[in-house]
This record gives structure tokens, C-alpha cells and sequence, in this order.
């Protein structure tokens, strides 16, 4: 067996063994069983996935913005490294970040719906309409009814 396996039952000793409450004969331990199940649904490590990728996303299309975007709003209020700001009282307001967040904002809302909200709800709409049942008709459920009964008599 190569030392990289991760198996269950091996002595604290091991540096190969998993935590006693992964393992599927924890029993004696019922809360850390529940924690496990809720952890190894699959809709969890999906989420979990999912949270990962937005945020290496997010902060993809930050520095974007603040690279490119950024430096274009304050070329086109004024240029030079003050543009696009104005103070009052002292107070130094930089309406740029804030524009520059907006487009933040769409970015990544944009890029979500289109390559994950949308595609997810056309295979939904595809996949999950197959598997329902269609409803029996009002007629053919009352045909049926009747066909039942004079069986029942029949035999009866």
C-alpha cells in the first residue's frame, strides 16, 4: 500500500490516517457523523467550488478595473493623478471608485448569468421536464376508474 492512500481504522501514529468522524464506522460520535454527511453532500462541495471561483473571479475583474477602467474614468474627468476628484472642506471625494465598482459589479454579474445562471437553467428546463410525469387526464383517470370497477365485479 503507498503511503499517499488515506484509509480509515490506522492508528493515531499514522500520518496516512483520516479523522476518526470521516470514517465511515463512527457511530459512536453521532453529531460528528451528521457534520460529515452534511459535508460530503454533494450540494455542498459544489457550493463550496462555486464560492472559491467567485471570489478568484472577483478579484479578476478587480484588478481589471482598477487597472484599465480606472485610469480611463480619471483620464476622462480631468486627467493626471488627482482627476476625476474634488475636495470639500479638506475632504478629498473620488467618484471614479465608485464608478469603477459599478462596472465591477456588472462585470461579474454579467459573466455569472451567462455562463452559469443561464446555461444551469436551460438544463434544467431540458432535463428536469423529462423526469416529471405527465398528469393523467381528467377523462382517461374517470375511463380508468370504470375499467377497475368491472373488473372488480367480474371477479367478484
Amino acid at each position: 500500500m503507498s503511503p499517499s492512500v488515506l484509509q480509515c481504522g490506522l492508528g493515531e501514529e499514522s500520518a496516512t490516517a483520516l479523522p476518526r468522524f470521516l470514517c465511515a464506522d463512527s457511530e459512536d460520535i453521532p453529531m460528528l457523523k451528521g457534520f460529515r454527511d452534511f459535508i460530503m453532500r454533494g450540494s455542498v462541495v459544489d457550493m463550496a467550488v462555486g464560492i472559491v471561483i467567485g471570489v478568484a473571479f472577483t478579484s479578476l475583474v478587480s484588478a481589471f478595473t482598477d487597472a484599465l477602467i480606472n485610469p480611463l474614468i480619471k483620464v476622462f474627468m480631468g486627467g493626471g493623478v488627482k482627476g476625476g476628484t474634488f475636495q470639500i472642506s479638506g475632504v478629498t471625494f473620488d467618484p471614479a471608485l465608485f464608478i469603477n465598482a459599478i462596472i465591477t459589479f456588472l462585470i461579474t454579474a454579467a459573466v455569472i448569468y451567462f455562463l452559469v445562471v443561464l446555461p444551469m437553467n436551460k438544463f434544467r428546463a431540458r432535463f428536469m421536464k423529462a423526469e416529471t410525469p405527465e398528469e393523467t387526464p381528467a377523462d382517461v383517470a374517470l375511463l380508468t376508474e370504470i375499467r377497475d370497477e368491472l373488473r372488480a365485479r367480474r371477479q367478484g
